[in-house]
Parts: structure tokens; sequence; C-alpha cells
């Protein structure tokens, strides 16, 4: 990662900013005196600055003026107001590139472009270049996967940018945005999928016998282990899981309940509602 030598604003600072505030510091990215984030709540902004020594502040438009960088994360139930706000009160007249960069879910880059680019021209809104990222909860262990898409006005730099930004938090690919809503669906939910299963093998664990705090250890040993095999081999999923099957051995009988159930088949429906409910989010004003 490059060293960032700009000033970066959060306009929000839960629980997703304040992850990518210490991916910021802690990989060296930035320095606290470059961070600034806004916040009602003025014990969250006590606690960030005792934390990260960051500059807090009240005021949306202070973090929008002071900043090179400007990362939406407020709630996206609030986006609107926030940026009608800012378009309010800043001054129309952009010197210099700001890049936007908003982690707001099924909150759509022409919905930030009605606020921002109102009243501006052509070489105003070339100032403003927009990206949306869908980021995911394990960002806050510095492990999260994102998507991210920029709008026409989002250079290679200004993109180079946002991928530099996210990197400090885990890893990131870039889509077109009409594939965001697949994203959100596979990799925004995914770390309810996987707590989700978790769950059951731990339950299932005890329910054998064995102690919750061992059944817990073992699931994730083994799931963590698995992900390993998988990333340092050649080998597919199906090809693995084909290794691990013996004829008439327990994990086929294991598996023939699961696709009984049709398990898998479950799981690709769950994925496509997620997908589906993310493009009426998107689309609902």
């Amino acid at each position: 990662m490059k060293r960032l030598n700009k000033k970066v604003g959060f306009i929000g600072a839960g629980n997703m900013g304040e992850a990518m505030i210490n991916g910021l510091i802690k990989s060296a990215l930035c320095k606290p005196s470059q961070i600034w984030a806004s916040d009602l709540r003025a014990a969250r902004l006590r606690q960030l600055k005792d934390t990260y020594q960051i500059h807090p502040t009240q005021d949306n438009v202070q973090v929008f003026e002071q900043a090179d960088v400007v990362i939406l994360a407020v709630k996206p139930q609030h986006m609107d107001e926030v940026l009608d706000h800012l378009c309010k009160t800043f001054p129309r007249t952009i010197k210099g590139v700001k890049l936007i960069i908003s982690i707001a879910a099924g909150f759509p880059i022409a919905r930030i472009e009605k606020h921002l680019y109102q009243d501006l021209d052509e070489s105003s809104k070339g100032l403003l270049p927009i990206v949306r990222v869908m980021p995911n909860t394990p960002a806050l262990v510095l492990a999260g996967m994102s998507g991210m898409s920029g709008n026409a006005y989002a250079g290679e730099s200004d993109l180079d940018e946002a991928r530099n930004i996210l990197g400090a938090i885990g890893r990131v690919i870039e889509f077109q945005e009409k594939d965001l809503d697949a994203v959100t669906a596979l990799s925004g939910s995914g770390p309810a999928y996987v707590f989700y299963v978790i769950e059951a093998l731990v339950e299932a664990g005890a329910g054998l016998g064995l102690r919750p705090s061992h059944a817990l250890r073992l699931t994730l040993e083994t799931i963590k282990g698995s992900v390993k095999l998988l990333e340092d081999t050649a080998d597919s999923p199906a090809s693995l899981r084909e290794k691990v099957t013996s004829k008439g051995g327990t994990t086929e009988a294991a598996l023939n309940v699961l696709d009984h159930h049709r398990v898998k088949g479950h799981l690709m429906d769950a994925i496509r509602a997620a997908a589906q409910r993310s493009k009426a989010l998107s689309a609902s004003d």
C-alpha cells in the first residue's frame, strides 16, 4: 500500500467507519493528524479522539471542507438528509479533486450524484469523483472483502486511491455497479451465513455430548484449516469435498442428508433473495 498524503474525512463514525480509521492508522497509510471524523454523538467522538488521536467534530460540513477524500459512512436511511445538508452548506465552487467514497449499503451512485452534482457544470462534477463500496464486517479485524464501483468521473487514479484505502481493511475487487447487488448478497451478507453454519455445527457437537467450548474450537479450526487448504491447493471446492467423502463412510452419510434436504439449493435461494432485496433497496427513493 502506498502512503496517502491526503486528508481523509469520515462523515459518520460507526463500526465500519472506525474499522477504516483503525486500518488506515495501523497500516501507516495515514497519520492520525490526517484523519477527520464527524458524528452526532459527542461521547463517540471523544472515544475516537482518545483511541486514535484523530480530529473529531459534530460538523459534517467541516469534514467535507477539510478532507481530500470524503468517506460517507452514515446509515443508508440518513444519506439523503446528510447529502442534502452538505449541498446546501458547502461552497458550490469546487477547488481541486475531492474523492467521494460511499459505504452506505443499497444507496446507488445516481442518488449520490443527484445531491452532490446539482447545479454543477461538467468541470466541477469531474472534481467530485464518486466510488461506491460494499464492505463486510470482517473489516473490523482488517480481514474485510469489499466490492467497489466508480462513476463516470472516477478515473484510474481515483480508483487506485480507493483500492489503496480499502486495502487497509482487507481486500477489494472492482465491479460494474449493476453487480453490487450480487456482491452484497454473497460477500456483504456472507459473514452471517458463515456464522449461521457455525452455530449449527457447534450446537450439533454439543448435542452429541461435547463441551460447547470444545465444539466451537473444533468448528473454528476446521473451517480455518479448510479455507487454508482451498487457498493453498489448485483443487476446486468440489474436488476437495470428494477427497474427504469415502464410499459408505461417515462424510457420505452426512452429505446424503444435506442433499436430501436440498441444502445447497436452499443456500443458493437465500443468496438470490438477498440480491433481490438489495436491488429493491437500491431502486427505492
